[in-house]
């Protein structure tokens, strides 16, 4: 027997406390997920804790893991057209204006940014 549970995800900020109830209703602690997934438990947790910046492709692995499928649905509404078009107006209003050229007198240089070094990324 199938349980549905249904989850309208309007934010990425709304994935966290969704994943980790899917976790815990399998009844699986975040080691036992990397596990099964093939990173250690402190991938996991930071896929976890941000999973927004995340790729989809890593969101798809966790959720075939949790057994939980997803479903996308198109909403067409007329009154978002409208407010496109209302939000449209006055950026075009204001890519028609010119603008003035930029002089190089009044730029001073940046400082050099040093680079952090590159973390080191389980693939998975």
């Amino acid at each position: 027997m199938a349980i549905i549970i249904e989850h309208e995800i309007k934010t990425l900020d709304q994935l966290r406390p969704i994943l980790r109830g899917f976790r815990k209703v399998a009844g699986l602690t975040q080691a036992m997920l990397a596990s099964r997934l093939g990173v250690t438990q402190q991938t996991y947790a930071q896929f976890e804790a941000n999973p927004a910046s995340a790729s989809v492709e890593r969101l798809f692995k966790v959720l075939r893991v949790l057994d939980v499928e997803l479903t996308l649905t198109h909403v067409h509404t007329t009154s978002a057209k409208q407010v496109v078009k209302q939000a449209a107006a006055p950026a075009r209003k204001a890519a028609n204006r010119p603008m003035p050229a930029p002089r190089a007198a009044e730029r001073t240089p940046r400082p050099a940014r040093k680079r952090a070094a590159p973390k080191q990324r389980e693939d998975w």
